[in-house]
């Protein structure tokens, strides 16, 4: 059987994780061909969205995706079942992981309590494009899982979309969208919501009368939000704007400082190498590190988390690169007032000093855990 790894960071819960993973566990337990019908119906009942129905009917797609027979063995190995089961065992194996749907992480505004600041109002005012590119995804039906679409032949109570962002932004009246009234945190809040609140429809139906248009349906977050990505990040670029929307770790979907390439490519290495028992910590340090919100205090936290790390695997080093050399990576953390404060500690030096040894020691966990990978190859 196929080894799956199930992509966890675009469900969200909307039932306590202990009922979802009992419920689960009832479900892998039991036999018959109805089993994914069941696995379907929790899961639409359980997480918010239809991103992971989708991908648990898309686990069972193979190279033969015209078999007939779900219970036949494909070419990529196993059935179409035992795909859907290895995929649905993961997810209530790692539900612990879940996000719950009722608490979003932190917008742009909540994230920084400091006044904010007047965009000047010209042709070249980013707003402007932003709204555009929402405009485009509101026409193409990403936004129609989130706000619902109007039809002349139902009647449909839906939600309010400017109640929809206001829960999230604490503000009021956003919707329809009015670019030149909103100051930089408004603005990069709206970019970090409705990052959160698109989803591409796979399928549509068109409905003539009485000019109701397109219907849209089969909704999956990744690749809207993938795309939204691209577009805002290359707006903020072109503006010239030192931010862009993470596409990975615990700040996932937020405004972080753009990097280096290199730096970016690191961490996009050390979050994807399968350490489960470090994996929170270090996207937790790579979030403290990028904030908005970050700032010298947070700084050294990230780095004392690092260390943590590095201590854990300390004979891991000595084993890679030697017993003499390896104090040298944990002395510059013992002798500068990161973790211990003692007063024969060095606590005046510049703040550039962190990001330095932040950067050292993330690439130092990154390399450990390629020899862990290595090891267990």
């Amino acid at each position: 059987m196929n080894t799956v790894r199930v992509n966890l960071s675009s469900y969200e819960l909307v039932w306590p994780a202990t009922l979802f993973i009992g419920e689960g566990e009832r479900i892998i337990d039991s036999r018959g061909v109805s089993w994914s019908d069941r696995a379907s119906w929790l899961l639409t009942e359980a997480l918010s969205g239809t991103t992971a129905v989708a991908d648990f009917e898309d686990s069972a797609r193979t190279k033969e995706a015209g078999a007939a027979d779900p219970w036949a063995s494909t070419l990529s190995g196993g059935s179409v079942v035992d795909r859907q089961r290895e995929w649905f065992t993961e997810l209530i194996n790692r539900a612990g992981e879940l996000r719950q749907a009722s608490t979003p992480r932190p917008y742009w505004p909540q994230r920084r309590p400091q006044a904010s600041t007047q965009i000047p109002n010209d042709p070249g005012d980013p707003r402007r494009d932003f709204a555009r590119i929402i405009d485009e995804f509101t026409e193409n039906g990403y936004l129609a899982e989130a706000f619902g679409k109007e039809c002349v032949d139902e009647y449909s109570d839906l939600p309010d979309p400017s109640e929809v962002i206001g829960r999230r932004l604490h503000l009021s009246g956003l919707w329809p969208l009015t670019p030149t009234t909103w100051d930089q945190d408004t603005f990069y809040g709206l970019i970090e919501v409705f990052h959160d609140l698109v989803s591409r429809p796979r399928s549509r139906s068109f409905h003539p009368y009485g000019g109701c248009g397109w219907h849209y349906s089969e909704f999956h977050v990744v690749p809207a939000r993938t795309l939204y990505r691209w577009k805002i990040n290359e707006l903020l670029r072109l503006a010239g704007i030192d931010y862009e929307i993470a596409a990975e770790g615990e700040d996932l979907g937020r405004l972080v400082a753009v990097t280096d390439d290199a730096r970016s490519e690191l961490i996009h290495q050390v979050l994807h190498t399968p350490t489960p028992d470090i994996t929170h910590r270090v996207e937790h340090a790579i979030a403290l590190f990028r904030s908005r919100s970050t700032s010298l205090e947070s700084k050294r936290s990230a780095i004392v988390t690092l260390a943590g790390v590095l201590e854990e695997r300390r004979q891991l080093i000595r084993d890679g690169i030697g017993k003499p050399d390896d104090g040298a990576l944990f002395e510059i953390a013992n002798r500068f007032a990161l973790r211990h404060r003692r007063a024969d500690q060095f606590g005046d030096y510049d703040p550039a000093f962190l990001d330095w040894i932040f950067w050292w020691y993330l690439a130092t966990v990154e390399l450990t855990n390629r020899l862990i990978v290595a090891r267990e190859a």
